[in-house]
């Protein structure tokens, strides 16, 4: 008996047709919501699938792809910057997730092997498979009908026999059609009790999978903490901080001036080291990495599509950059201050006649995805020193960002959001923080 079953095996194309096919697979994929959305993943799979067809795989090994796709230096670390590893695990499970939607309209799929860059190209098709069982035996012999014997378990009525003249018909075909009826009604039951039996499977693992989940969560609740920082450490194995540097400067107003490119030895405050501190315990605790970056060395491409938190107001020259999108920012220097966008008579500055030990200072917490990186931003800064160390422990408080949960009244997972803090400073000490305004999209 004849039947036809799918196969899928690696497909190696020939022709421009072949090619073409798989082009216009790409395209498809890289419009579908699993690509449309991100700049790195259609950009690391278009650059891995045009270079194979090329015939130029050799070409994808992680420090070249790091330097083409991403812009990194010819001498980056990718032992610390893990922007290819993680693109392609991403790029990976994207298109298994495609493919379980979309797979059986595609006559051809590409895949992204565990442990490689270099794409595969399946490729659909039917094949028939031959099956012989004992029935087509039968029929296609009929001489050994005589070794025939009466199936096991059927019966007769007492004293019914069956004529030796009728044993020539076993093999007829109304016999093989009792055979064939017979035998697919048992591979439907056999299909049955497989779909069952793995039916159940996958139950029985969802119920453990939601048991360990409450019990991690009965264990470890979640905490308004969380749902801030969840979108920036989700599925990231290295968090970029980015502080601002300084140098001594006796004549200004805070004591020290931004450090420029051509200084070669910039320092952080104690506050910023404290704020350095927390941050770091925190993406610890999430199984994240923290690297370490100073502001006025770093290029923008090194904070391209990767979280990043920015760390220091004036003093943090992509801190000033960024925010310049965001309805709460920094006004240029000199005059250093906090303003709303949106009411550009509302400002928050230092008061200049006290000493800056005794001033209060205003600071900035925001959270939003980034046009510009194609990432999440997080900026933490203050006007001064003060402020940054009080907008880090604000940031990483259960009980402040409660407080700010409350006072929004809905939920923040996943919207941009900043806040102005006000920072009480006693004796160059940071006091406690307290809320003067909230935006949240």
């Amino acid at each position: 008996m004849d039947r036809t079953f799918a196969a899928r095996d690696a497909w190696h194309p020939q022709t421009r047709q072949d090619r073409d096919e798989i082009l216009r697979e790409l395209q498809e994929i890289l419009a579908s919501p699993h690509f449309c959305n991100s700049k790195r993943y259609p950009s690391l799979l278009q650059y891995i699938v045009e270079n194979t067809l090329a015939g130029k795989s050799e070409l994808l090994k992680e420090r070249t792809l790091g330097i083409e796709v991403f812009d990194r230096p010819p001498t980056y670390d990718t032992n610390t910057d893990t922007v290819v590893r993680y693109t392609a695990g991403e790029v990976r499970k994207r298109l298994l997730l495609y493919y379980s939607e979309h797979g059986r309209n595609s006559s051809v799929q590409i895949s992204l092997p565990a442990g490689s860059y270099i794409p595969e190209f399946i490729h659909g098709r039917d094949e028939p498979e031959q099956t012989a069982d004992h029935s087509g035996s039968l029929a296609t012999h009929p001489a050994d009908a005589r070794h025939f014997t009466e199936p096991a378990g059927e019966t007769h009525e007492p004293g019914e026999t069956i004529p030796s003249h009728l044993t020539s018909h076993v093999s007829g075909p109304a016999q093989r059609a009792e055979v064939d009826d017979s035998t697919s009604h048992g591979r439907a039951r056999a299909l049955s009790r497989r779909v069952l039996l793995l039916a159940l499977a996958v139950l029985i693992v969802i119920a453990a999978i939601a048991g360990l989940r409450w019990k991690d969560r009965a264990a470890h609740p979640q905490t308004a903490v969380n749902d801030f920082w969840d979108p920036v450490l989700r599925e990231q194995q290295t968090v970029l901080i980015c502080t601002g540097g300084s140098v001594f400067q006796d004549n200004n107003f805070s004591g020290v001036i931004t450090a420029s490119k051509d200084i070669e030895y910039p320092f952080v405050s104690m506050q910023i080291a404290s704020a350095i501190a927390q941050l770091s315990g925190l993406m610890a605790r999430s199984g994240a990495t923290a690297q370490l970056l100073s502001s006025p060395t770093t290029p923008l491409t090194n904070l391209r599509e990767q979280s990043v938190v920015l760390l220091g107001g004036y003093n943090n020259q992509w801190a000033m950059r960024l925010l310049e999108s965001q309805r709460f920012h920094f006004t240029p220097e000199p005059v250093e201050s906090i303003v709303d966008q949106m009411h550009p008579q509302v400002h928050w500055s230092r008061d200049r006649s006290l000493p800056y030990s005794s001033a209060d200072d205003y600071a900035l917490v925001a959270r939003y995805r980034d046009a510009t990186t194609d990432s999440w931003v997080v900026v933490l800064a203050g006007l001064g020193r003060n402020g940054t160390e009080a907008a880090a422990q604000f940031a990483t408080s259960p009980r402040y960002m409660q407080l700010l949960k409350d006072q929004l009244g809905k939920d923040f997972s996943n919207r941009n959001i900043e806040v102005v803090l006000k920072v009480r400073v006693i004796d160059g000490k940071t006091g406690a923080p307290s809320i003067l305004a909230v935006n949240i999209q």
